[in-house]
């Protein structure tokens, strides 16, 4: 209803709009016969009330439109993100978390603004077609007559210009996702690539990926161009028609005026055509990524309901194997005791399913093979919240959100006092960092803040571990992209700071891993 108040507030500016270029034609040609004033009044005062009309109620469709897109947004974006939860990580693809959450955000922002840019100016155009038909009609039923029939080709060039747009979008999509892949992979890795000597190929590639997104942004101007460009045409021939008729008919010169710039009044209305003709495309395209995302079965079956026997698990995986893609296993035959308390490290060359193996242990991943027990029941017996409410997932890139560091610790635990989320910081090593803030807690990091390097990062993401006071703690190459001396230090503040809790660290560096009650290596024998 809202949508359809919307639309018919902007087609009353529109009409209004078309009222006053034709009631100020009819009224300059009659003025220039000199007629007494008072015959001039009524069109005077229409001119002056289609002027103030006319943003009036554009003004109208502006504050419903977009107020009913706003929370139409607010509203999709919560239900996509509670549909994403369950899909994390497993269905998330090899894209970072940041690209995925983007590509959400835009694509969601499209089929919702698409209510604004679509909808809206369509039904805005159709109103003020169909008073100009009316209008015409009633002057002249031939007027009449070429105004719907320019309206029927101009919906014939924008059903054109659709086809055009549609099928440049997957193309133009692909492109962009290329440029950033080869993008990201020249940002992040430039010291690897000169070391294998591989910039040049990776260099090529993003050429190629500019050359295929410049091509897919030719494609798509196509129909832009069409639509916008038929419009334009076929404003022009209307105009045409529209004199001849004027002409032929029995009408006053005035009428003749009002007719003939009518055409133009209304292409207004009408050259919006393309911009909604693109924003459909894109919402299509948008709503297809969404959807595919969001219809993938969940990686972890919540079929159990029975709570975990004790706050202290004892975990274990017997002959244990999963993969992220189903009917296929990244690892396999794993077994690994974990009573309260013990500490091991996974290794293994790249693609034996550490990462994999950590996944399972952090309620992400079901096992395909084998068996995840707690304190000797099927994990699968379990409720899955309460399961994951034993784990603390530390990852290879901790997040530091555009935010103050109170903020940025609380995620781990709301309730925590200032006190206690300085302890957490000290225990990770922060305390001198955290001594060294102008504002304490209240100081602002990331974005617009204070900037955090890898290790500040690291210990970040530790103090939040320390500060969930989680029996279980998981923790991803911890140290993947630190120096030496900030390895050693960042997993002796871990040894530290982790006392009595399960550790498993999962790791391609021996910094801190002999202090570890087992070492578990998944590479395969050969």
């Amino acid at each position: 209803m809202s949508g359809r108040l919307a639309g018919l507030w902007g087609g009353l500016a529109l009409t209004s709009g078309v009222a006053l270029t034709a009631t100020s034609g009819w009224l300059i040609v009659r003025a220039s016969e000199r007629p007494v004033i008072l015959t001039l009044l009524t069109a005077i005062v229409g001119v002056r009330a289609f002027g103030m009309a006319r943003p009036f109620f554009r003004h109208l469709e502006r504050l419903r439109s977009h107020d009913t897109a706003l929370g139409d947004l607010a509203t999709a974006r919560t239900s996509v993100y509670a549909g994403l939860i369950p899909l994390t990580p497993a269905r998330l693809g090899r894209r970072s978390r940041s690209a995925v959450l983007t590509g959400v955000v835009d694509d969601l922002t499209d089929v919702v603004e698409a209510h604004v840019r679509v909808r809206v100016p369509l039904l805005s155009a159709l109103v003020a077609a169909v008073f100009a038909t009316l209008l015409t009609s009633v002057l002249e039923p031939a007027a009449g007559l070429v105004v719907l029939v320019w309206v029927g080709l101009v919906v014939a060039v924008g059903q054109a210009g659709l086809v055009l747009e549609r099928s440049a979008q997957a193309k133009l999509g692909q492109a962009r996702a290329e440029v950033g892949r080869a993008a990201e992979l020249v940002a992040r890795h430039t010291a690897e690539l000169r070391a294998i000597g591989a910039e040049g190929d990776v260099l090529a590639r993003l050429d190629r990926a500019h050359d295929d997104l410049g091509s897919a942004l030719r494609q798509q101007s196509r129909g832009r161009a069409v639509v916008t460009g038929g419009v334009l045409a076929l404003t022009g021939l209307a105009t045409l028609a529209m004199a001849r008729v004027a002409v032929g008919a029995d009408v006053s010169p005035g009428v003749m005026a009002l007719l003939v710039v009518v055409p133009a009044a209304l292409a207004d209305a009408l050259l919006p055509v393309a911009d909604a003709v693109r924003a459909q495309a894109r919402a299509e395209q948008g709503e297809q990524r969404v959807d595919a995302l969001l219809d993938q079965r969940p990686a972890v079956a919540a079929t159990g309901s029975d709570r975990p026997a004790s706050t202290v698990p004892h975990l274990r995986l017997e002959r244990m194997g999963a993969g992220w893609v189903d009917g296929r296993e990244d690892v396999s035959g794993v077994d690994l005791d974990l009573p309260p308390g013990r500490r091991v490290a996974i290794v293994g060359a790249n693609g034996s399913g550490k990462s994999t193996t950590l996944a399972v242990l952090a309620r992400a991943l079901d096992p395909q093979s084998g068996r995840f027990l707690v304190d000797g029941r099927d994990v699968a017996d379990l409720d899955l919240d309460a399961v994951r409410d034993l784990v603390a997932v530390v990852d290879d890139e901790p997040h530091v959100f555009a935010a103050d560091l109170r903020a940025n610790l609380l995620l781990a635990r709301p309730d925590a006092t200032d006190a206690e989320l300085v302890t957490a910081l000290a225990s990770a090593g922060l305390e001198s960092w955290f001594d060294s803030l102008p504002d304490g807690l209240d100081t602002r990091l990331g974005a617009g803040g204070r900037g955090v390097s890898g290790g500040e990062r690291a210990r970040l993401a530790l103090a939040r571990a320390v500060l969930s006071e989680r029996p279980v703690v998981l923790l991803d190459e911890p140290v993947a992209h630190l120096d030496h001396p900030t390895a050693v230090a960042v997993m002796s503040d871990v040894g530290a700071a982790l006392a009595g809790r399960t550790v498993v660290v999962v790791s391609h560096r021996d910094e801190g891993l002999d202090a570890l009650d087992e070492i578990l290596d998944l590479t395969p024998s050969r």
